[in-house]
């Protein structure tokens, strides 16, 4: 019986052994911005909403007082829901691009023209006026 015990041990320990080694292969690629997209989309203030603080320790929508849920768009124009937060309410109708991260979502975006998204995404937009 004490052998049986020893066997199921074993096996145990191994296999915590084995997971221990699988999550540190790839769980940094997953926070360490290796595995980022980047997507594409237009502001839309009709879609941001306000972080109303409730004053509580741990605040899940984190410190930035606006968030915005936007269609995105992927350099070959594969569509995705995106939410992301920001300090203030962006310009509406800018193009921006956003840098997503499996588990960590948008880690940074920054503003770009026309011009310069993927052909596939400019296919989704209308071309501003000058």
């Amino acid at each position: 019986m004490k052998s049986k015990k020893k066997t199921v041990f074993a096996i145990l320990a191994a296999v915590i052994v084995l997971l221990i080694a699988v999550v540190a292969f790839t769980v940094p690629s997953l926070f360490d911005g290796s595995k980022a997209t980047i997507y594409y989309t237009q502001i839309d203030n009709s879609k941001i909403d306000e972080n109303d603080s409730k004053g509580g320790v741990v605040n899940f929508k984190g410190n930035l007082p606006y968030s915005y849920t936007l269609t995105s768009y992927d350099e070959n124009g594969k569509e995705k829901e995106i939410t992301f937060g920001t300090s203030k309410e962006l310009q509406d109708g800018v193009f921006i691009s956003q840098e997503v991260v499996p588990v960590r979502g948008v880690t940074s975006w920054d503003e770009v023209q026309y011009e310069e998204l993927p052909e596939a995404v400019r296919s989704k937009y209308a071309a501003p006026k000058e």
